[in-house]
């Protein structure tokens, strides 16, 4: 299927605008929130502790939670693969994921949906090492491609050398599962696809391996927010005072992360003492512009309608969802955010 026209797109960003709106039915938006008491909100990370949850436990490290009602508690998951299942189940408050296992766990009905966006575009990578002679996507001709083997990274690697003219059937991808750099490191593969620019990347280049980097909103695939944070559908209509205050304080956090990313490093790693610190500190350099929306206008957490409409519009056309992503109750609401909503 070729990709959606934007004349095909608007009459689905004009339902997205208006569910939105819909979907906000918590009352109207509080910006100044303050609690005497707190209660305790479970939130499950969608892997362990990291440099993408800096502004969470820089929110914690602030008492910036505390002071919005909410005794946050992260949870690392067993299993990545849990997450929205959890909260689905009423057994988290909420959780971290990423855009396309969200519309993927919609898909399969599942009533969730993302509040807001913890970092604002893909850091998944098409990596590779200087001896596999990979310095652009089209150099992967008749190499083999470690993926994660989830089934969105394949149709990412698919569109990738579809857009640099290369037959993806002249191209190997091996399942090496989380196992991403050892893979490369072992030769057992001549690049991956599911490390991330702001992790994998900066880990490689750290240890002097001058790796190639190429994410993947920059290889065709259209731009996504690699990680949100979702809530159950239904508590988007009735726990709006407590959304709206972990969005503030998280807010706050991202601030405390910007202003300190030292401070930020010291509390990851306190909350998780296996991380290397100098590692975690690159990595929240790196990605602290990522967690920005491109509208400098726009408030942190932003969820652009727009490219929402258009990677759903992807996930369906590569066949990875069965039901149009934007023909129904849109999968995300700005509503939470400060200083939006009614």
């Amino acid at each position: 299927m070729s990709k959606p026209s934007p004349s095909r797109l608007l009459p689905a960003l004009a339902s997205a605008v208006a569910c939105a709106v819909a979907l906000s039915a918590c009352g109207a938006k509080q910006d100044a929130l303050s609690a005497a008491g707190t209660k305790r909100f479970n939130v499950m990370l969608d892997f362990f502790p990291n440099a993408d949850h800096a502004a969470l436990y820089a929110g914690m490290a602030h008492g910036d939670f505390r002071a919005a009602g909410l005794d946050v508690v992260p949870q690392a998951p067993a299993d990545p693969a849990e997450p929205l299942k959890l909260l689905a189940a009423g057994r988290v408050d909420m959780a971290i994921s990423y855009e396309p296992e969200l519309l993927l766990a919609r898909d399969q009905g599942l009533k969730l949906v993302s509040i807001g966006a913890l970092v604002q575009r893909p850091l998944t990578s098409i990596i590779a090492l200087p001896a596999k002679h990979v310095a652009r996507v089209a150099d992967l001709a008749g190499k083999r491609v470690g993926t994660a083997g989830i089934p969105y990274q394949a149709a990412e690697l698919r569109t990738a050398l579809q857009s640099a003219g290369v037959n993806p059937l002249g191209v190997r991808e091996t399942n090496v599962g989380f196992n991403l750099v050892p893979a490369m490191l072992a030769g057992r593969v001549d690049a991956t696809l599911g490390g991330f620019w702001n992790y994998e990347g900066v880990q490689l280049r750290m240890m002097h391996r001058h790796p190639t980097v190429i994410p993947v909103d920059r290889a065709g695939v259209p731009t996504y927010d690699e990680l949100v944070v979702v809530v159950r559908q239904d508590e988007a209509r009735t726990r709006g005072q407590d959304l709206r205050g972990f969005m503030q304080a998280l807010t706050r956090g991202e601030r405390s992360v910007r202003a300190n990313p030292s401070a930020a490093a010291t509390a990851l790693v306190r909350a998780n003492p296996s991380l290397e610190p100098k590692l975690q500190l690159e990595s929240i350099k790196e990605t602290l512009p990522a967690m920005q929306p491109a509208d400098a206008s726009k408030p942190f957490g932003w969820q652009e309608p727009s490219a929402w409409a258009a990677f759903g519009s992807w996930m369906l056309a590569h066949k990875l969802v069965t039901h149009d992503p934007n023909g129904a109750l849109p999968p995300f609401s700005n509503e939470f955010l400060p200083g939006q909503g009614i």
